[in-house]
């Protein structure tokens, strides 16, 4: 299993789609258009490769060195299968 955190969405939006979209798109949405995309990027590689399996995209999951802690609101928000 691996485990992905993306730290700079907002960054990214800002990059990407300039800096009047990402002030007016709360964290959360960046987000969960960069895991999106980031996702998609990595299904289509994986294929590729030859590779089957399945990429969640969670929320309430924290690492806190070799600790792996579920917060009460942990949701499974989507799975995609390659």
């Amino acid at each position: 299993m691996i485990l992905l955190k993306i730290t700079n969405s907002s960054e990214v939006v800002k990059a990407k789609a300039g800096k009047l979209f990402e002030k007016i798109t709360p964290d959360r949405i960046d987000q969960k258009l960069v895991e999106a995309q980031v996702i998609q990027t990595m299904i289509e590689q994986l294929k590729i490769e030859g590779l089957k399996g399945e990429i969640s995209s969670v929320k309430g999951l924290e690492i806190d060195g070799s600790d792996l802690i579920t917060k009460s609101s942990f949701v499974i928000r989507e799975t995609k299968s390659f």
